[in-house]
């Protein structure tokens, strides 16, 4: 039986998470990063219907703080990570739908802040694995660019 041949990304791409509202998000791809994060603020927990969500803003555009946006979803975890910078700290986990290309895997998200950083998302290996994707380091958005993102985000 043969496998389906993996597809390949580069080291940044667009994704969508449905789930959380998102149409496109630019991700940065780290293979170095074991979790993937998105950049989130004002986070706050509560129970519907006996199950534990969190609720949490977003600015989905890099350099760009005037689109906001409000994402709730179940929270699955809260533990402990060591960011790039050697810092461990505790973060919520959620577990979401990414759409990257053709290509559609669950995975789970930390939240924190990345506002200083360059990417609002970063995808780390636990999620390629499931995504079943090769990364191309020296190529750049292979599933397909978005000349203007703030269309999708209209205030």
């Amino acid at each position: 039986m043969a496998r389906a041949p993996k597809v390949m990304i580069g080291w940044e791409e667009i994704c969508s998470l449905p789930e959380l509202g998102l149409p496109f998000i630019k991700a940065k791809i780290d293979t170095g990063a074991k979790t993937s994060a998105i950049h989130a603020y004002d986070i706050k927990t509560f129970t519907k219907d006996g199950q534990k969500f969190v609720r949490f803003k977003i600015h989905p555009l890099q350099r760009n703080s005037k689109i906001e946006r409000v994402c709730e979803a179940p929270l699955a975890d809260r533990r402990y990570v060591i960011s790039s910078n050697g810092e461990r700290e505790k973060r919520y986990v959620i577990n979401t739908k990414i759409t990257l290309g053709e290509k559609s895997f669950m995975a789970e998200l930390t939240l924190t802040s990345r506002h200083k950083m360059a990417f609002r998302m970063l995808l780390g290996r636990e999620a390629l694995r499931k995504a079943k994707v090769t990364v191309d380091p020296v190529k750049s958005c292979l599933t397909g660019r978005k000349k203007s993102l703030e269309k999708f985000y209209e205030i």
